[in-house]
């Protein structure tokens, strides 16, 4: 099977480099940056991606390569940073723009570059760069600029070594795709032999080889992740797979009831409840602050979900649901030099009595992946089109502290939101097309710490302010906020305000990611 790895230098966009490559299916792998040149031999990949990231390559202490890499006759793509460092190793020179350029650019592509062959003459790409390319090294060739930025491609024709200063792999980039599809297929050579069926084959063949005759602890959320990872294990394990689901009371309305029902009854899994809401509320009592709210979480949920593994005194391994984008954004286990954005809710520090192995099938995966695979296995759409929700549940959506009251309020006001989306999608006689939310990621309801005054009737109010938040995404890493119809915004505004008391007020968010995050904490 060939093969692209990426060298990750700590863009938040390195897995997105490696999913439009699989889009291409073309198997991809990230990488350390200290990966050697040996290994890389090893490994016997197609062509190598640099990824972006946050340093400079003139400071202290940044990020580099081991040389000898660009002496092993493979083709090489170097991505913002990695320009940068490329240029610097083979004799260029970096140093500070005189402006820096953030956001969407007017590019001029020179006549010749394999890297565009079929794309316009000019283009839009997104760039994110303080630092520029001043002297591109010996033997290498303009193949682009920008108003800012004198070398906003380069190439050596001989060698196969690419820079280009952008990013391909974010959608805000014109034909980015066929850039990176230009560069695997017609660069590299590469075949696409890659195919998610044989993924689940060959990890459904690791995983039996990896857990044998021992037996299998998961935390089950009842999202799409966990519920994936679960079906994939039980294809493997069969009924030596134990599923723990925690009711923490920050879930959405009357989910603890829906995942037993479809869990336990309907899929057959061997299910334990936790009903523990009590004592998540106590532990959350006096916090506002978002990452100690998700610790305080995180640490109840490893009590509790540890006070019911021990009933398992024959599991060997903890399952878990964690795929992609939870490893870039808290850098759990990560790869590379990526900046923590926030800590994610994952079965991690139990108590040293639980000497589990970890079993982590999804970690390679992106959520649409996740998605296929579920397909694949043929679980319900109902199941996998599932929105995401975040481990921590309501309590990241109650801004500030978190009360089993505000919960409660949530829960009322998220659900009006949740059933006007699904008259919006299921409705034929709407003025908008279902088929402009077809990226449609998450839709959801955030309750406010702000309270303002409103009239009802005759009587003056002082309530709580509730946000709805809707994003449009292909894998989470970016997004952009949901364009819904005016009617339908109006429509969840008046059904919260007026079926939900203690709610006066509705906004709307409207930030996409980057700069926000998809959720609020």
């Amino acid at each position: 099977m060939d093969k692209i790895i990426i060298l990750d230098y700590g863009s938040q966009y390195t897995q997105l480099i490696a999913r439009r490559i699989r889009e291409q299916h073309v198997y991809s792998e990230i990488v350390p940056f200290t990966i050697t040149a040996d290994k890389v031999r090893e490994i016997a990949p197609k062509g190598v991606i640099l990824s972006g990231g946050p340093n400079s390559v003139f400071e202290e202490g940044a990020p580099g390569i081991d040389h000898a890499i660009f002496e092993l006759g493979i083709p090489i793509l170097g991505v913002c940073y990695g320009m940068q460092l490329m240029s610097q190793e083979l004799g260029g020179k970096v140093q500070p723009g005189e402006r820096r350029e953030y956001g969407k650019t007017e590019m001029t592509v020179v006549p010749g570059n394999e890297l565009f062959k079929g794309l316009p003459d000019s283009f839009v790409v997104w760039m994110s760069h303080g630092d520029r390319v001043s002297a591109i090294p010996a033997g290498f060739k303009v193949s682009a600029t920008s108003a800012n930025c004198p070398y906003a491609a380069i190439r050596h024709e001989e060698k196969r070594f690419f820079g280009i200063q952008f990013h391909p792999e974010v959608v805000h980039t014109e034909h980015g795709k066929q850039i990176l599809s230009n560069f695997v297929f017609l660069v590299c050579g590469a075949k696409a032999d890659w195919q998610l069926t044989t993924w689940i084959d060959d990890t459904v063949a690791k995983l039996k080889a990896q857990i044998e005759d021992d037996e299998v602890v998961l935390g089950l959320s009842g999202g799409v992740d966990s519920s994936v990872a679960a079906v994939l294990l039980h294809k493997a394990i069969g009924p030596r797979l134990h599923c723990i689901f925690v009711d923490n009371g920050l879930l959405r309305y009357r989910e603890a009831e829906q995942v037993e029902e479809m869990f336990g009854k309907n899929l057959g899994l061997d299910l334990t409840v936790a009903r523990a809401a009590g004592k998540f509320y106590e532990a959350l009592k006096g916090l506002s602050e978002p990452e100690a709210k998700r610790k305080a979480i995180g640490k109840m949920f490893i009590d509790v979900f540890a006070d019911e593994a021990r009933r398992f005194k024959h599991c060997r391994f903890l399952g878990q649901g964690t795929i992609y984008p939870d490893v870039i954004e808290s850098s759990h286990a990560v790869k590379g030099p990526s900046q923590t954005i926030k800590s994610h809710h994952n079965v991690g520090g139990l108590p040293p009595d639980l000497k589990f192995e970890l079993c982590e099938p999804l970690r390679d995966l992106f959520k649409d992946e996740v998605r296929a695979v579920g397909r694949v296995l043929g679980m319900a759409s109902e199941l996998l089109d599932r929105q995401p929700f975040p481990g921590p549940g309501l309590g990241v959506r109650v801004i500030g502290e978190v009360t089993k009251e505000k919960v409660e309020l949530l829960q009322q006001a998220d659900l009006r939101v949740q059933e006007e989306m699904k008259k919006l999608l299921s409705s034929t006689s709407t003025s908008t097309s279902t088929s402009d939310f077809n990226s449609l990621w998450q839709t959801f309801a955030v309750l406010l710490p702000v309270k303002t005054v409103g009239v009802m009737g005759d009587q003056r109010t002082y309530e709580y302010t509730c946000a709805i938040r809707s994003v449009n995404s292909i894998d989470a890493m970016t997004a952009d906020w949901t364009h819904l119809p005016y009617e339908t915004l109006a429509a969840m505004s008046s059904r919260i305000i007026n079926e939900v008391r203690g709610i006066n007020r509705v906004v709307y968010d409207i930030s996409s990611k980057p700069p926000a995050t998809i959720e609020w904490e």
